[in-house]
């Protein structure tokens, strides 16, 4: 008897992506409303869709415990209906964490005072938040990843490759990075807020070339990050962004609307296809 193979099944589930929230949760519910991810309960009405969010819930914006209890829920309830809900870490709760851990206690530095509490301040920190948080917050929160690669699209907060310092693949870096919040040690707490700040790797001359070696370690085909707004890459004004800005030679996809800066909270469908 000749065995026939079965045709591979293509998976039909739409995945979407939101960059940089900053605590505007309202603006959040409306977006995901208009996609038909939530109801008008917010509660998940996005059936077997997967949704990543890739960090930055809190600072500079007024409800960021408000954003991420909606993102919780989210998580929780999207799997009843086959979909999926899941976040990164951003560079800002990396700092909300820190203020929280460590407060205004000095790192140890050759370049002059530094602190969480400082840097909070400095970076938009809201007293809310720190008032807000539980420990179920910290829990969820330091439990999530740093990188995912969804299908061929890699996934992250911060356009830079200072990832690489924590290990050589997704699963290495994510590890090192629970590891690191799960201690007590100030200066590696520090480095990690430190490396999730820088950006632009991928821009210049150079920039596809050190986007396709950053995707040759770690995989995917196209890199997708938020923290760096569109519209300062851009140079246009923040409400004149209505699409993600892809470059690199295609190799990479922003998607930070700005939306603490009056641009749109933008929810980008995976393959992005730009329109005409």
């Amino acid at each position: 008897m000749k065995l026939v193979s079965s045709p591979s099944v293509r998976d039909e589930r739409r995945t979407y992506v939101i960059g940089d929230v900053h605590g505007h949760r309202a603006e959040l519910a409306a977006a995901l409303r208009a996609k038909g991810l939530v109801d008008e309960e917010t509660n998940w009405s996005g059936g077997e869709t997967r949704l990543w969010f890739l960090g930055d819930f809190v600072d500079r914006g007024p409800d960021g415990i408000g954003v991420i209890d909606l993102v919780m829920r989210l998580c929780e309830q999207a799997p009843e209906s086959g979909g999926m809900v899941d976040s990164l870490l951003g560079n800002h709760e990396i700092l909300m964490l820190g203020m929280h851990r460590f407060g205004d206690t000095d790192v140890p530095s050759d370049f002059g005072p530094r602190s969480f509490a400082r840097s909070w301040e400095i970076n938009g920190g809201q007293p809310a938040d720190q008032e807000g948080l539980t420990p179920g917050h910290l829990e969820w929160l330091t439990s999530r990843p740093v990188l995912a690669l969804v299908a061929d699209h890699l996934l992250m907060h911060s356009d830079t490759i200072e990832y690489l310092q924590w290990g050589e693949t997704v699963d290495q870096i994510n590890e090192a990075v629970r590891e690191l919040l799960a201690s007590d040690d100030l200066g590696e707490w520090w480095e990690c807020w430190r490396r999730m700040t820088t950006r632009y790797s991928f821009r210049g001359p150079q920039g596809t070339e050190v986007a396709e070696q950053f995707l040759d370690i770690l995989g995917g085909r196209q890199i997708v990050h938020g923290h760096s707004v569109i519209a300062d890459q851009l140079g246009i004004l923040p409400a004149q962004v209505e699409a993600p800005y892809e470059y690199a030679g295609g190799k990479v996809l922003g998607i930070d609307g700005g939306l603490f800066v009056g641009g749109p909270c933008l929810i980008v469908e995976l393959p992005h296809t730009p329109e005409d």
